[in-house]
């Protein structure tokens, strides 16, 4: 593969001095209200712009000296972006928040007032995109999700800025992606969707990945939890197969699962010998601070953070050490 001087620039921005990408995410914005209303007790209505554009500076203000980059959004996570460390390049997120749910699905839709021109404008290191994917939905659904990543491909590839594409996967049929069912289908689900989205005419330049399994189901984990999907070895195996299958770069994102649990999918990722290339990591690092900031306001949230969060961070970072740089497979 071959990276373009913009492109490669903008790539020094975001990884750190090994060329690994050890980015922070922050441009939760639906779930993120719902979960400060349930935090002070409000309905989420009720949660102001100040109050997301606060809980977000703080995270950034806090997280950031130990990140290489991180991920906002453009509707509540400017301010952040302008309070984050100096050493940390910046992702914006170019969709809206959620899917349709009116029809089925879950197909995507992009921030009105956006562009990626505006995210350029807006100093952004590159562009986020998160889809909702599964090979196994009905191809005129992922025909739509095609045309849509081949669309911002190509805007991104105008504008010299890196594409981050972001897929997860789901149930068609409705069933419960957190259970043990969904658990053993989960590997073929991201196999097949890293498969796709290497094509070349995508214009993906790094794509950011679930890791192949739950670790909640891996016997053999250590945070097992008593039903098995996989065993350990079978579990390494599917993490093999899923990194030989992608043709850009890949990092693996933290899916909203417990610090734990996340590293403990990093460390299996090491251990069977991937070629990751980093993470974007968010809740897994500052989502235990909600009811902190619920109850006790920004100080107390900040307080954690420099504690609690700042740990979380720093033992990501430390799984960190067996990734590989992003530029090794972009030429």
């Amino acid at each position: 593969m071959s990276l373009s001087a913009g492109k490669r620039k903008h790539l020094t921005a975001l990884a750190d001095s090994r060329g690994v990408i050890a980015a922070a995410a922050m441009d939760q914005r639906g779930s993120l209200q719902k979960s400060i209303a349930a935090a002070k007790g409000i309905p989420a209505g009720e949660v102001t712009n100040e109050m997301m554009e606060e809980f977000k500076i703080a995270v950034v203000k806090v997280l950031t000296p130990h990140a290489s980059a991180i991920l906002l959004d453009p509707e509540y996570g400017l301010p952040a972006a302008a309070a984050r460390a100096k050493n940390a390049g910046l992702l914006l997120a170019y969709e809206a928040s959620g899917y349709d749910n009116t029809q089925p699905g879950r197909l995507p839709d992009l921030l009105p007032h956006v562009s990626v021109k505006r995210i350029v404008d807006m100093g952004g290191d590159a562009v986020k995109i998160l889809i909702y994917y599964s090979p196994f939905d009905e191809p005129g659904v992922n025909d739509i999700k095609h045309a849509f990543v081949e669309r911002i491909g190509s805007e991104c590839e105008d504008n010299q800025i890196p594409f981050f594409l972001e897929f997860v996967g789901y149930d068609p049929k409705g069933g419960d992606e957190k259970g043990v069912a969904f658990a053993k289908i989960k590997p073929e689900v991201v196999i097949k969707s890293m498969e796709e989205f290497s094509k070349p005419y995508y214009k993906v330049d790094v794509l950011k990945v679930e890791v192949p399994v739950n670790a909640d189901y891996v016997e053999g984990s250590s945070v097992y939890k008593g039903e098995k999907a996989q065993s350990r070895e079978e579990a390494l195996d599917l993490y093999r197969k899923a990194a030989a299958v992608a043709k850009k770069p890949f990092i693996y994102l933290s899916a909203g699962v417990s610090n734990a649990q996340f590293n403990e999918s990093l460390r299996m990722a090491a251990e069977a010998g991937t070629d990751f290339n980093g993470v974007l990591c968010g809740r897994a690092t500052w989502k235990e601070g909600i009811p902190v900031y619920g109850k006790s306001g920004v100080k107390a949230l900040e307080d954690w953070l420099s504690t609690e969060g700042v740990k979380n961070i720093n033992a990501v970072n430390e799984s960190l050490k067996p990734a590989h740089s992003i530029f090794a497979k972009l030429g």
